[in-house]
């Protein structure tokens, strides 16, 4: 066994750090984290797609660090909103709004919509990108429908509206099921195969 590999989460986001982490943590990597490092200003996101919002994390991270960079983008499509609000999911209801406000925006949105119309997947795109530029990307789904109204308590964005018809419940409601099925855990736990490979 070689040296362990380092890799920097481009993220700042506590929970985020701590799922990836939970997530990686069986592929035997050193996992940094930005708090280590000097602070820079984080890129802004302007890219048309998650792909794009997650390289743009990635590969300004693992310039500035010199160090191969993760960086994921995730977000909500709904198919009658023709795919939205996509990578606008965090400002979907204005820039300061909260999780409980953005859920009334989409609910408000589709009311009336029938059930079956109201598909919905949660996507995640995780990209890593070595100084140097060779990248490695990954993208998990989790596939449901928008419930009418928000449901349960456990979690957090738009979970309390996120129906999982196989479950009965809104991933608000699976407690720690959730992190075995969703998108990120997916995306992730992709990665961790496709750098296992990459080491071996």
């Amino acid at each position: 066994m070689g040296e362990q590999m380092e890799i920097l989460l481009a993220t700042s986001n506590p929970g985020k750090i701590k799922e990836i982490k939970k997530i990686l943590s069986p592929y035997g990597l050193k996992l940094l984290t930005l708090e280590q490092f000097p602070p820079l200003k984080a890129p802004a996101e302007t890219g048309k797609d998650f792909a794009e919002n997650a390289r743009i994390k990635a590969g300004f991270y693992a310039e500035k660090m010199a160090k191969p960079a993760l960086a994921d983008d995730s977000g909500l499509e709904v198919d009658y909103l023709g795919g939205g609000p996509g990578i606008y999911s965090s400002r979907f209801a204005g820039p300061e709004a909260s999780d409980a406000e953005r859920n009334q925006k989409l609910l408000s949105l589709l009311k009336g919509v029938p059930f079956p119309r109201r598909r919905a997947a949660f996507v995640c795109v995780a990209v890593l990108i070595f100084p140097g530029g060779k990248e490695l990307k990954t993208e998990g789904r989790l596939e449901g429908y928008i419930a009418t109204r928000p449901m349960g308590n456990e979690g957090f964005g738009y979970d309390p509206v996120f129906f999982l018809p196989e479950y009965k419940k809104t991933t608000a409601q699976l407690g720690q099921e959730k992190n075995r099925i969703s998108h990120r855990f997916r995306a992730f736990k992709a990665m961790g195969e496709l750098i296992s490979r990459e080491k071996s």
